[in-house]
């Protein structure tokens, strides 16, 4: 076999597994956190990236800016693909505990 052959062979295989470990993880990842953003609704508690718990109180779809409520009377704006997750007491204790060990 041909030198050359066998060096494209091998660029391909780590382009194939760079993709298989690196892009596609990334790109299944981005389409859940899009489907969590997309499903919020106001009057839903969140977790936001920055770890704040707060109660959705608008949502602006042209600006992608969501207020929560953070307190009573405290309420704040931020991007919607900053929230991360619905607010689930049961499973972040879950996860800390877990965390914990």
């Amino acid at each position: 076999m041909e030198p050359y052959v066998i060096s494209f062979f091998f660029i391909f295989l780590l382009i194939g597994g760079y993709y298989s470990f690196v892009v596609l993880p990334r790109q299944r990842a981005f389409k859940r956190h899009y489907e969590v953003v997309s499903s919020i609704e106001v009057g839903q508690e969140v977790v936001t990236s920055g770890g704040l718990v707060g109660t959705v109180k608008r949502i602006d779809a042209e600006s992608g800016i969501a207020t929560v409520e953070l307190a009573p009377g405290v309420e704040v704006r931020v991007l919607a693909m900053a929230i991360n997750q619905e607010f689930d007491p049961e499973g972040l204790a879950e996860s800390a505990r877990r965390a914990a060990r």
